[in-house]
C-alpha cells in the first residue's frame, strides 16, 4: 500500500513532497502536540485527522489532545468566539469562572502529554486557559486562532488576551485577524484534505444514489450550502436567495449540515432554518452527522452551484471543497472567504440575499462562464490549498521556533500573490 505522502504526490507532484521531507529532515524525533475541544466536527478537527499522521509520517513524533468540558463550558466558548467575530455578548463571571476551571481540570489530565513537550500547538480560545497552568513547561506554545477576529468585541477580547499574550507565538488564517500581541506573529491559511473521504473522487453509481437518496431532480439546477448551523453563516439568507432565484428559474437548494460538541446553537438555529424553509418541496435540509463525509463530497459534486453566504467567516473549508470539485462558489465577502473566491473568477463575492441570487441566475444562464469558473476553482484550490502547503508552512514555523532565528519568516505563500 502506498504511503500518505506518495498518495499526495500523485496530486502535487515530486518537488513538492520532497520539499516536505527535506524541512522535515532537521524536526525528526521532535515531539509536537494539538490540542482542541473536538475530534469529531468542525473545520479544526478535519485538518488535525490528517496533519498529524502527516506528521508522523515525516519522522515527527506528533500526537493530538481534545480537552473535556460541560455544557456551561462550551456555551462558553460559544459566546467567546462570537464575540470574536464581533457580536457583542456578555459573559457571566460563572461562566468565566467555569472556563478557568475546566482548564485546569484539562491541565492535569494532559500534564503527562504536554510537559515535556517541545512544541504544543493550542486551537482556538476554548484551551487557550491551559498555559497558565504549566509555569515550568519544557517546549515553546503556539496560540492557533482559526477564527475571523479582525473586529473582536472588545471586553471579551482583552479577557482573553490575558492567557494567549503569554504564548511564544501565534498563527492567524489572514493578516487582518491578527490582533497585537507581544510575540512572533505567523500567517497560514487552512486547506483541505484532496484524498479524504470528503474530496476524493466517487463513482458515477455514487452520485446516481445521491439524487435518489435525498430526492433531488437531476434535471434541475441544485444550489448548496454545506455547513454548521449557525447564524454566522447565514442559512436563512440562502434561503431568501433561493426563492428569489426561483421566481425566474426551477432550483432545488440543499442545506446540508450537522453540528459539532462544542457548538451549543446549532440547534436552535437549525429550528430557524426549518420554520423559513416552510414546507416547500425543494428545500432539502439535510441533518448530517459528523463523519457523512462521503454523503457531503458526493452533494457537493451532484451541486450546480456552491453558496457560502456567511457574514463571517475564518477560513470556509467547504469553499474550497467546492472549488476542488469544480464548482464555482458565491460567498459572503468577508473573512477568509476573501482569500479563497476570486471575485469574477473561481465565483463571486456578495453582501446580500439579493446579491447572491443575481449572481446565481448570472451563472445558470451563462454556463460557459459557469464551468470557466470551476476549472478556475480547482486550479486555484490545487496551487493554494491543499494540506500539502499547509504542513509546509507548519514545518517551516517550526524550525523557526525550534532553531530560534533572528527574524520572523514570512510564510505567506507566493501563490497567493498570483492572479488566475
Amino acid at each position: 500500500m502506498s504511503s500518505l505522502l506518495e498518495r499526495y504526490e500523485e496530486i502535487v507532484g515530486t518537488e513538492v513532497i520532497h520539499q516536505l521531507r527535506q524541512l522535515a529532515e532537521p524536526l525528526k524525533g521532535v515531539r509536537t502536540v494539538h490540542v482542541n475541544s473536538t475530534r469529531e466536527g468542525g473545520g479544526v478537527a478535519e485538518i488535525l485527522h490528517r496533519l498529524v499522521p502527516l506528521k508522523q509520517e515525516l519522522g515527527i513524533h506528533a500526537s493530538w489532545e481534545v480537552i473535556e468540558g460541560n455544557a456551561a463550558f462550551y456555551k462558553c466558548t460559544k459566546r467567546m468566539h462570537n464575540a470574536f467575530q464581533g457580536t457583542p455578548v456578555e459573559i457571566p463571571p460563572g461562566l468565566l469562572e467555569n472556563y478557568e476551571t475546566i482548564n485546569e481540570e484539562n491541565a492535569g489530565k494532559l500534564r503527562p502529554a504536554l510537559q515535556d513537550s517541545d512544541l504544543v500547538f493550542i486551537h482556538d480560545p476554548q484551551p487557550a486557559g491551559l498555559l497558565r497552568y504549566f509555569s515550568e513547561r519544557k517546549g515553546k506554545w503556539i496560540w492557533r486562532c482559526h477564527i475571523d477576529a479582525s473586529r473582536p468585541h472588545r471586553p471579551v477580547w482583552k479577557y482573553l488576551k490575558r492567557f494567549v499574550r503569554g504564548y511564544d507565538a501565534s498563527i492567524w488564517s489572514l493578516a487582518e485577524f491578527a490582533q497585537p500581541l507581544p510575540h512572533p506573529m505567523y500567517v497560514i491559511a487552512p486547506s483541505i484534505d484532496p484524498i479524504s473521504e470528503k474530496n476524493a473522487d466517487v463513482s458515477a453509481e455514487e452520485i446516481q444514489d445521491t439524487y435518489s437518496r435525498w430526492n433531488l431532480d437531476p434535471k434541475r439546477p441544485i444550489i448548496t450550502q454545506v455547513s454548521r448551523f449557525d447564524r454566522f453563516k447565514d442559512p436563512v439568507g440562502v434561503i431568501q436567495a433561493y426563492r428569489m432565484v426561483r421566481g425566474f428559474i426551477p432550483v432545488q437548494l440543499v442545506l446540508a449540515g450537522g453540528g459539532a460538541t462544542d457548538d451549543p446553537e446549532g440547534g436552535e438555529v437549525l429550528e430557524e432554518v426549518k420554520l423559513a424553509a416552510g414546507d416547500d418541496p425543494d428545500i432539502h435540509i439535510l441533518e448530517l452527522p459528523p463523519d457523512a463525509h462521503r454523503e457531503i463530497n458526493a452533494i457537493q459534486r451532484v451541486s450546480t452551484i456552491i453558496l457560502q453566504k456567511s457574514t463571517r467567516e475564518g477560513f470556509g473549508l467547504t469553499v474550497t471543497e467546492a472549488m476542488w470539485k469544480g464548482k464555482p462558489v458565491i460567498g459572503g465577502d468577508t473573512g477568509g472567504i476573501r482569500l479563497q473566491v476570486i471575485n469574477h473568477h473561481t465565483g463571486f463575492r456578495v453582501n446580500s440575499p439579493e446579491g447572491a441570487a443575481l449572481r446565481i441566475r448570472y451563472l445558470l444562464k451563462n454556463r460557459d462562464k459557469l464551468r470557466e469558473m470551476g476549472h478556475k476553482a480547482r486550479q486555484f484550490a490545487l496551487e493554494n490549498f491543499l494540506i500539502t502547503r499547509h504542513l509546509r508552512e507548519y514545518l517551516t514555523l517550526m524550525l523557526a521556533i525550534m532553531y530560534e532565528h533572528e527574524e520572523r519568516i514570512e510564510l505567506q505563500p507566493a501563490e497567493y500573490r498570483s492572479t488566475v
